[in-house]
């Protein structure tokens, strides 16, 4: 007879509203937690600046995206129009002075590259695909797409004790405080 052992993904508690979670967001971000979320029905505007949220590095995955679509047209446009095939259109030369020739080509690569990166870096950061949380087992997560406000505290985080961070929980006044074990190993 062999017994599953299920390891434990952490602690989710519930708070009363979006400000009860607010509050008690800044009080986990003070307490040094690290690896912790908040989960709410709808945007709580300026939750990301109470959880202590940097700002995402998206933007500069983007800029190097839209660079490198961009030096691709000049590169792609360049090299087929003037090295490999010259195109002489009206008596023009074919040479780098063509340039306002590529711009369509160097505007489409750099938006096309731009958006690829933001889609991809995106799923990357976000770690998706995932097709099961460990937060989908539990009895009262289902309640957060309709009215619930919940914190999340992670196993995994440096700080975690399950004693202490139940009764911290607790103490800021989370309810229905409930150990949430992950079937994934």
């Amino acid at each position: 007879m062999s017994t599953t052992v299920k390891r434990v993904y952490g602690y989710l508690a519930e708070f009363e509203s979006a400000s009860a979670l607010y509050k008690a967001a800044e009080k986990v971000r003070d307490a040094g937690f690290q690896k912790w979320d908040c989960f709410t029905p709808y945007p709580v505007h300026g939750l990301d600046h109470a959880m202590g949220v940097k700002r995402s590095i998206l933007p500069y995955f983007v800029f190097f995206g839209g660079l490198t679509g961009f030096l691709t047209a000049i590169t792609l446009a360049y090299t087929t129009q003037v090295v490999i095939y010259p195109t002489v259109v009206q008596a023009k030369p074919a040479n780098i002075f063509t340039v306002p020739a590529f711009f369509p080509i160097m505007f489409e690569l750099t938006v096309l590259f731009s958006g690829f990166t933001t889609l991809f870096g995106l799923l990357a950061l976000c770690q998706l695909p995932r097709l099961n949380h460990p937060l989908f087992a539990s009895k009262q997560f289902h309640r957060v797409t309709d009215d619930g406000f919940f914190i999340a505290v992670e196993a995994r985080d440096p700080k975690f004790s399950a004693e202490s961070t139940k009764s911290f929980l607790d103490e800021i006044g989370g309810g229905n405080i409930e150990l949430v074990e992950d079937d994934n190993k």
